[in-house]
């Protein structure tokens, strides 16, 4: 009897059976596939694992007629009961090992449970085997059956180990719908290609096989073999050939030496069937599916019906529940996930299905948690749902807020592409410009040595028109014809010239017109074989010297003090044999080429090397005042980390003791992000819990990834209470690294004055520098200025006309230009308003500035600017505020919010009032300012929106690494070299005394409010003192002028080397002062802010300062302001005072010049550490950031 068994690529042949046994193997040529799964293999390595004996004697007989017999395949098999799916061998009746498999197992149903059955024979039982699929329809199951039919004739005589379960009760645990489960891993049956094996009778017995995991060749003969040696067995298995009498089984053949074309066909007959099978099921399941849905009246299903990620699916559409009933074509439309990714539209095709059922395919992407769609003709029929839109949930995929995460990681790493991408582009137009600019560099320096090189002809032809080859009596040289490169004497007669008593004499010698300098330095000796007094020198002639030029000297170079230079002509002898002159100028120009280049790319270095590092020094400048910045705050509130990464967990930590809840029982933290605008909005308030030893309390949150600021209040309730929200303007941490930046907001100052081109006073500074912050921040910000006719235009760049519009009957002309990197546009009416040759002192100043703020706002709104904040300053702009809120903010502005400065209250109180009463948020020039004006009529009642913000300086403009009105460049580094050469330098161009002497500067205008009487006194306390004073500035009162030009003379008469006034302004000499000066007095009576302190420090000058304003916010005494520094996260850095009085000056300017003379260590450090301190615009313009978005709330 024949019977196939499916083979598994593993292989082995060893018996599993008692007794002998004799098999009839009709050996198989085929393919033995490695990556199919065969219940049957697994389950025969199992049997020989657990049923198999030692010490059995095996008859295996191979017969030749293998190849002929029709071939035969099995599916997985099933026994006719309840017995799991798969290939389980049934025992005969009346064995022994069925007996006592039902006695010690009770006969349980799900052990060897079949009934017997005779098959016909003494001798041959018959197994039936039929398709164990349940599921399947009994035509389909008959079908397979009658195709796949297979005998299996055996005889088993065996003795079963007692102590095993029959094999049909291993097999019913080790399969469960269609699947057998084999340690931690499925084996399913597939399609694949099987090898197989027939069995003939032998004996009556049948033995079972078990299958090794090799591919192997089976080589065969009709000669019969018996094993019966356990030794030889024992053998074979160590062996990678296993052979067994003339039938051999070669491990680790090529799978292809096995194939032959009627396996592949019977292959792909299986596949076809089993694809045949699947098809017919999922036709069941989708006819059941339109049945039962179009029953229920819904027009939509999809299939499979439960949808996960990663997967196709069907979705299908009764268009004749639908409103597409009448189209001739639909289509479906959709994406995932709330329409938030990967949006797709696919035509929909009409299924074969009872019903008007129209179907697509539609993959459903790993990330999806929801499927929207709508359908429609292609044109402008739809079906969305009643505007609901359709959708399907995804099972198993990810959760919303995993998404959301997930799309910030996916714009994360898009950002840092194009991040990258744009590094890149900038990278290669920076290469591009580098190559374009070397090869113009190369250009311009091949000109150059071209035209150096004709210069230097000319002059050579004519120095060569005046050589010889000798002079009688005077001089001459030996060979007289030679070359470059030759040795020759040169011979001087020493009476002939004005060296006749010299007692030593020297040539000092070059060529060509002394082209190489003095190359030639040689001692002469007297001759002794020419009469007279007769010298020589042994020279070698320079290779391409085409005149040779010298004079005669009493001593080497440096040392000689007489010298014969032929009457002031210097000598000069042709060369005789000298080179080509067309071949010398080609060589001449070439090397004046190479040294152009050569000069140039050094120059460049430096140049490049000192802009690589100012930059670094102000990256690192602007770090370290951020977290200056968010210290400042520390002992009130302060993070950990100081630096808040988006993505991570930051810690707030909060004291009440500073602040409105001190000693509330419970302090509550209300927090969000990006300037309450996040996403996921206010978020629940916490309790705050004690910190360790310490007054704090604290709360931990989790910063989103598309986080850019984390805001927060404190209350003393849950549900509110009183609250901590910073007098209104509420906390901010900035966050690092996150997917969103802030959106930029845009600034519009209008403004009469902006420097350099229309500057009177430190209004100007403030508009232009303040500007240039805020724009370096990635902020957007304008400025809409006067067009004077006295504007200084040399700072305008890009200026040209802009467009024109009229207002209440005039005119105005707009221009535009860039002034310090800021776009400028300028208002030109044509009513002559600004055509007067100043900025302030006509007798309508009011009416023009009024009339300016009037157009200002006017051309905002008929350009179409739509600003976030519009900034104005002091009296002169003062209009704008109330203008804008009666009328421009009703007419398309009402986006606008106004910001009011005032730089000085001594000026326009009344119209700095009347903007106070419009303005959103007002700021003045420094906290402490604020506080001297807050009982002033015109700003006490609006103290809620009142703040005062420090000003800054320009660190371009004042910068003494770049400072090119100061000898030597200094970092903090060399700030003592630096200072040092500078003061030499002050000291020679003024005329004062060149010695090491402290030097007090003076840079101020001349008016009662800077304490000129104090200025005074401060001069002659530093002569007295032994020091010098430099005092430069002017005064705008004649009778004050004419007092300082009195003091100046007598002065210049007294301590003419140790004082000077310059009584004027000069911009290079402040620089020089500022770098040269130890000390820089300033004794102002009020400052609202000050600039000159700051400047001062930045050159590493100490500031000598009265206690008010922006001086006392500024400058903290080293004696008396430790921990008022130590508050703003700043050391001491300078000398103050309080009285208006000498006592009060002679105070601080006594301490100030003692520590220079009694301890230089500790000055010249107090020197280098205010030079490192930041007082440019960088945190000026982080508190006006923040007054900006708080007016904006």
């Amino acid at each position: 009897m024949e019977v196939p068994l499916p083979l598994q690529k593993p292989l082995s042949c060893r018996a599993v059976v008692n007794g002998r046994t004799h098999i009839k193997i009709t050996p198989f040529w085929g393919f033995l596939p490695h990556r199919t799964t065969s219940l049957l293999s697994s389950q025969s390595s199992l049997w020989s694992k657990d049923y198999g004996v030692a010490h059995i004697s095996h008859r295996i007989t191979a017969s030749a007629d293998f190849s002929r017999r029709r071939q035969r395949r099995t599916p997985t098999p099933r026994t006719q009961d309840s017995t799991p799916k798969g290939f389980v061998p049934r025992t005969q009746p009346g064995t022994s090992s069925q007996r006592r498999d039902q006695k010690n197992n009770g006969q349980k149903e799900s052990q060897s449970n079949l009934p017997p059955k005779d098959l016909g024979t003494a001798n041959k039982n018959r197994i039936d085997l039929k398709q164990t699929s349940e599921e399947q329809d009994d035509d389909i199951e008959q079908a397979k059956e009658e195709d796949y039919e297979n005998e299996i004739d055996n005889v088993v005589e065996e003795d079963w180990p007692s102590r095993k379960p029959p094999l049909d009760a291993e097999m019913s645990k080790l399969t469960e719908n269609g699947r057998i489960r084999s340690g931690n891993k499925d084996l399913t049956e597939t399609n694949e290609v099987r090898g197989v094996a027939k069995e003939n009778e032998v004996d009556g017995h049948l033995s079972g096989i078990a299958l090794e995991d090799q591919p192997f060749d089976v080589i065969t003969s009709n000669k019969p073999v018996e094993i019966d040696d356990p030794k030889q067995q024992d053998t074979i298995k160590k062996n990678d050939v296993n052979q067994i009498g003339s039938t051999r089984i070669v491990k680790y053949m090529s799978e292809d030496e096995f194939l032959k074309p009627e396996q592949k066909e019977k292959d792909d007959s299986s596949l076809r069937l089993r694809m045949e099978m699947e098809a017919n099921l999922r036709k069941h399941a989708l006819e059941r599916l339109a049945e039962e849905n179009f029953e229920k009246g819904n027009r939509l299903f999809c299939y499979p019906e439960l949808v996960k990620p990663d997967q196709d699916i069907e979705v299908f559409l009764n268009r004749s529940l639908s409103t597409l009933s009448n189209e001739p074509d639909v289509l479906i439309m959709g994406a995932f996930n709330d329409w938030r990714w990967k949006s797709f539209t696919t035509k929909l095709d009409k299924t074969s299905l009872n019903g008007d059922w129209w179907a697509c395919q539609v993959h459903v992407p790993k990330e999806a948690y929801k499927i929207d769609f709508v359908f429609y003709n292609g044109k402008d029929v739809y079906d969305n749902n009643d505007k609901k839109d359709f959708c399907i949930t995804v099972e198993g995929g990810m959760t919303v807020p995993e998404f959301e995460d997930f799309l910030l990681e996916e714009k994360r790493k898009e950002l840092e592409k194009l991040a990258k991408e744009e590094a890149e582009r900038k990278r290669h137009e920076e290469e591009q410009k580098r190559i374009e600019a070397e090869k113009a560099a190369r250009e311009a320096d091949r000109a150059q040595a071209r035209e150096e090189a004709a210069r230097r002809q000319e002059m050579l032809k004519e120095w060569i028109k005046k050589a010889a080859k000798s002079v009688d009596d005077v001089w001459h040289i030996e060979p007289s014809d030679f070359k470059g490169g030759d040795k020759v004497r040169l011979f001087y007669k020493k009476s002939s010239g004005p060296l006749i008593q010299a007692e030593e004499l020297w040539l000092h010698g070059g060529h060509n017109k002394w082209k190489d300098g003095l190359s030639i330095s040689t001692k002469l000796a007297r001759s002794e074989r020419k009469s007279g007094d007769w010298w020589y020198a042994e020279i070698v002639v320079p290779n391409r010297a085409l005149v040779l030029d010298w004079v005669f000297a009493d001593g080497p170079p440096h040392q000689a003090r007489v010298y014969d230079n032929n009457d002031r002509q210097d000598f000069r002898a042709i060369v005789p044999r000298r080179v080509p002159e067309d071949h010398y100028w080609v060589e001449e120009e070439h090397q004046i080429y190479q040294n152009l280049q050569e000069e140039r790319r050094i120059r460049e270095e430096a140049i490049r090397a000192k802009a690589e590092k100012t930059a670094w020094m102000k990256a690192e400048t602007k770090e370290r005042t951020l977290k200056t910045f968010l210290l400042s705050q520390k002992h009130i509130v302060y993070t950990e980390p100081l630096d808040v990464q988006a993505g991570n967990a930051a810690t707030v930590f909060y004291n009440p003791t500073n602040t409105v809840l001190n000693g509330k029982p419970e302090i509550w933290f209300r927090f969000s992000f990006n300037r309450w605008t996040h996403r996921m909005g206010p978020l629940p308030p916490q309790r705050m819990l004690p910190a360790d030893q310490s007054s704090h309390v604290k709360a931990t949150v989790k910063v989103p990834l598309d986080a850019y600021m984390m805001d927060f209040v404190f209350s003393e309730k849950e549900d509110g209470g009183i609250f901590d929200n910073k007098n209104g303007m509420d906390y901010h941490i900035p966050v690092i690294g996150g997917v969103i930046k802030e959106p930029p907001m845009h600034i519009v100052h209008i403004s009469v004055e902006m420097a350099p081109i229309a500057k009177v006073g430190g209004l100007g500074d403030v508009v232009t520098s303040l500007s240039r912050a805020v724009q370096d921040l990635k902020h957007s910000v304008d400025v809409i200025l006067p067009k004077y006719d006295c504007l200084n235009f040399s700072h305008v760049k890009d200026f040209q006309f802009h467009k024109s519009y009229s207002w209440g009957g005039t005119e105005i002309k707009v221009w535009f230009g860039k002034v310090e990197g800021l776009s400028v546009y300028f208002l030109e009416p044509q009513n002559g308003f600004f055509g007067k040759g100043c900025i302030y002192g006509c007798h309508n100043d009011g009416e023009r500035f009024g009339f300016f703020c009037h157009v200002a706002l006017e051309f905002l709104l008929q350009s179409g600017f739509h600003p976030d904040i519009i900034h104005c300053h002091d009296w002169s702009s003062a209009p704008v505020a109330w203008l804008f809120k009666e009328q421009y903010m009703h007419y398309g502005l009402s986006k606008a919010r106004i910001v009011f400065t005032i730089h000085n209250l001594e000026f326009g109180a009344h119209l700095i009032g009347k903007a106070m009463a419009y303005t959103d948020k007002a700021t003045t020039v420094s906290p402490t300012y604020s506080q001297e004006v807050s009982g002033n009529p015109a700003v006490a009642s609006h103290l809620y929106k009142f703040h005062g913000i420090l000003n800054g300086i320009d660190p371009d403009i004042w910068d003494p690494y770049n400072d090119k009105f100061i000898p030597v460049s200094y970092t903090s580094e060399n700030v003592i070299e630096g200072k040092r050469a500078a003061k030499e330098v002050l000291q020679q161009k003024l005329g004062l005394k060149r010695a090491d002497l402290p030097l007090v500067g003076i840079i101020s205008r001349l008016t009662h409010q800077k304490g000129i009487h104090l200025i005074k006194h401060a001069i002659w306390r530093t002569l007295d003192r032994g020091g010098q004073v430099v005092l430069l500035g002017s005064a705008p009162d004649p009778r004050i002028q004419n007092d300082f030009v009195n003091l100046a003379n007598q002065l210049h008469s007294s301590h003419n080397d140790r004082a000077r006034l310059c009584l004027t302004y000069d911009e290079p000499l402040s620089h020089l002062i500022y770098a040269g000066a130890d000390f820089i007095l300033v004794p102002s009576i009020f400052e609202p802010c000050g600039l000159t302190q700051l400047t001062a420090m930045r050159y590493g000058s100490i500031p000598v300062v009265r206690k008010t304003g922006g001086l006392y916010d500024t400058v903290f005494d080293v004696d008396h302001d430790k921990e008022r520094a130590q508050a703003c996260a700043l050391e001491p850095n300078g000398f103050s005072f309080d009285g208006a009085d000498a006592a009060g000056i002679d105070y601080a300017l006594n301490r100030a010049l003692s520590a220079w003379y009694d301890g230089r260590d500790w000055f010249n450090s107090l020197c280098k550490r205010v030079m490192e301190q930041d007082w440019s615009w960088n945190r000026p313009a982080l508190d006006y950031l923040e007054l900006y978005h708080a007016a904006l709330k």
